[in-house]
């Protein structure tokens, strides 16, 4: 399977413009990691307005000074939006942990529609930088996380009508750049990327789709303001909400036809007929910070190019 990556709209499917209302997720179940705030909450939160059921799978319980939002505050927020939650505290590295997970959203909610690998750790550090337990922690969620919970769901997501898995990693650009200065963080991450690519062709006789999502521009959100910039830099980035509308458009197109992808959020919107940007800039007119891993227009170390 040729990975695509263009949100050229798929056979049979017809935009509405400006994420027309025949679209819905109403009932749907989605099973989301690092649900308690950020871009993860984001999409909840675009689905719980539809009346769709949402488990929010991840660690934190308990407030943290430095990390706004519980698995607890995020459910009231769904809540409030129209939907359904069920807060459960996850740890994606334990097996256990995601077994019991899933088991509870599907007798909770009757099933999954919807998978989003949204969970994810980040080090921009060398590699004599690196200690080694941050390095396990980046692979251990990252990759095994993406797919020890992609293992999990795909049995219920074989029965369900529509079934999505969207995990939020970036194109296989293999230019060295990307490697060069934090290798560890790069292939920790593109490994959420080759699960998808390679399950899309696994899965693709059972009409599971498989893609990824990753922002054009920095997205306002934890990891910018303690790690990456502050406060200078969360002003020249872009909502979570550009990211949940993406999501969005994509859970609504159908599965067996929108499989194997690594889209670009801004260019979902685009073909969803969406032209005004500055809705999502956290300060308009401000130039906007570009996200890792876009490719440059013609580059030809990325998978789909040759």
């Amino acid at each position: 399977m040729m990975p695509r990556l263009v949100a050229s709209l798929t056979p049979g499917y017809r935009a509405q413009g400006i994420l027309g209302d025949v679209m819905s997720l109403a009932n749907k179940t989605l099973f989301i990691t690092g649900a308690s705030r950020g871009i993860g909450l984001a999409i909840a939160l675009r689905a719980a307005r539809d009346g769709a059921n949402i488990t929010i799978a991840a660690k934190t319980v308990k407030p943290d000074p430095r990390l706004a939002g519980t698995i607890f505050t995020a459910a009231e927020e769904i809540e409030k939006a129209g939907g359904k939650a069920l807060p459960i505290a996850c740890d994606i590295r334990d097996e256990q942990s995601v077994d019991t997970a899933v088991a509870e959203t599907v007798a909770r909610f009757g099933g999954i529609d919807i998978l989003v690998n949204n969970a994810s750790a980040i080090s921009l550090t060398g590699t004599l930088a690196t200690p080694i337990k941050r390095y396990d922690l980046m692979h251990q969620i990252n990759g095994r996380g993406t797919y020890l919970v992609s293992q999990k769901c795909i049995p219920h997501l074989m029965k369900a009508a529509n079934p999505h898995v969207l995990n939020l990693s970036p194109p296989l650009d293999f230019d060295v750049k990307w490697f060069a200065n934090h290798p560890a963080y790069t292939l920790a991450k593109y490994s959420m990327s080759v699960y998808a690519w390679a399950m899309a062709a696994e899965f693709k006789d059972k009409g599971i789709a498989f893609n990824c999502l990753w922002p054009r521009t920095a997205i306002a959100t934890a990891a910018i303001q303690n790690v990456l910039g502050g406060e200078e830099a969360m002003k020249r980035c872009r909502k979570p909400e550009i990211m949940a509308d993406a999501a969005y458009a994509i859970f609504n197109r159908p599965a067996r036809q929108t499989t194997g992808n690594f889209f670009i959020d801004d260019e979902v919107l685009t073909a969803e007929g969406v032209t005004d940007f500055d809705q999502y800039a956290v300060s308009p007119g401000t130039s906007l910070i570009p996200d890792f891993f876009v490719p440059a227009a013609g580059a030809r170390t990325v998978v789909g190019r040759g």
